[in-house]
């Protein structure tokens, strides 16, 4: 498994090994002691799947308290993948990070606790994995707007309006969230 880091530190990608040959393909998705030996020592107790649609939106999300690392993938498809730091104290604080994760390039972006996350699914459908380090807490859960101009995602271009639920368009700016995570420094 090849690993990289972003420009954010604590945000990563994963590439795994993919044996492939005229039947198909095997993967190895996850393994807790392979993960540990490349530093990611988290516990993951839920793991959840969505299906979207081309041009849909999800995101910008957290959890504070009881926030969430996020281990992402794409089972079917493609999507944009973001990670934005939302930690107050920061020196990265609103800085953003993004990739295409599909179902040929196998990739895995890490999101760690302290981030938000989003995406938007670039094929006709895009089925998304990922594996959390604390369960879904709807009374923790946060948004910040998708679109926010101090934030300034790069987000594809895909010829047509992108899809947003109400909840995601009406979110906040990040200038405006009124919970954040602290940044802790590494010691």
């Amino acid at each position: 498994m090849e690993i990289r880091q972003t420009a954010l530190p604590g945000v990563l990608i994963f590439e795994p090994r993919v044996f492939g040959d005229a039947r198909g393909f095997l993967t190895e998705t996850y393994n807790e002691a392979r993960y540990r030996d490349v530093g990611l020592e988290q516990r993951f107790v839920q793991d959840n799947h969505s299906r979207s649609l081309r041009g849909v939106v999800r995101g910008l999300h957290y959890q504070e308290p009881k926030a969430q690392g996020k281990l992402v993938q794409v089972l079917r498809g493609r999507i944009f993948d973001v990670a934005v730091d939302i930690r107050r104290g920061s020196p990265h604080f609103g800085r953003w990070v993004g990739a295409e994760l599909n179902d040929e390039n196998h990739w895995q972006m890490w999101v760690p606790q302290g981030f938000a996350h989003g995406f938007m699914a670039l094929s006709d459908e895009a089925d998304v994995l990922y594996k959390c380090t604390s369960t879904y807490a709807p009374e923790c859960e946060h948004t910040i707007h998708w679109r926010d101009p101090e934030i300034a995602i790069a987000w594809p271009d895909i010829g047509a309006p992108p899809l947003v639920s109400g909840r995601d368009a009406a979110a906040p700016l990040l200038a405006q969230a009124k919970v954040l995570p602290r940044f802790e420094a590494l010691r």
